[in-house]
């Protein structure tokens, strides 16, 4: 089943995005968004991708492929990134969301329309209450994604992670669906 969006849709995980996503989870840029602190093996990310075939009841998580729309020219849809639920709790129907957008795809739209498509999937289909996310304060291009996707601030964890470059505070933001 694909989650569709304006100009993206959200997939399940594949083998076949397997290089992708070594790409990505070895990408040091990133680790410090997503509190990675060793690499990821390729024997690591197929079980992850083979994990996926269990339901977020019993993972907790859940890793969607964020692809964008066919082109007309029928060829295969271009991976523009990732979006994730994790810590999902069903008794309070919340979870926590990440999103990835790969570098040469970003500020095009593709982050905002695949988390309002993850959330209508999210409400319609998990019927979730609440998603959150915790980004750096340093970090502008996710503060403006998650405000533009209609999440409010609602905390400040102060000095709360260490980078190469000091202390950095995270910013707490909430949706209720």
């Amino acid at each position: 089943m694909n989650i569709e969006g304006r100009i993206c849709r959200l997939r399940a995980l594949e083998p076949d995005d397997l290089d992708e996503m070594y790409r990505w989870e070895n990408d040091t840029q990133i680790w410090r968004v997503s509190g990675t602190t060793a690499p990821f093996s390729r024997h690591m990310l197929l079980r992850l991708i083979d994990e996926q075939r269990f339901d977020i009841y019993a993972t907790r998580q859940q890793r969607l492929v964020v692809e964008a729309a066919d082109g007309a020219d029928g060829t295969r849809p271009q991976t523009a990134g990732a979006v994730d639920l994790f810590e999902f709790d069903p008794q309070n129907l919340r979870a926590g969301v990440g999103i990835v957008i790969a570098p040469g795809l970003r500020r095009r739209g593709y982050g905002l329309d695949a988390l309002e498509a993850l959330e209508r999937y999210c409400r319609a289909t998990l019927h979730m209450h609440q998603l959150w996310c915790g980004v750096t304060a340093d970090n502008e291009a996710s503060l403006r994604l998650f405000a533009a996707a209609g999440y409010a601030e609602c905390g400040r964890r102060r000095d709360w992670l260490l980078t190469p470059d000091g202390w950095r505070d995270e910013i707490l933001f909430q949706k209720l669906l």
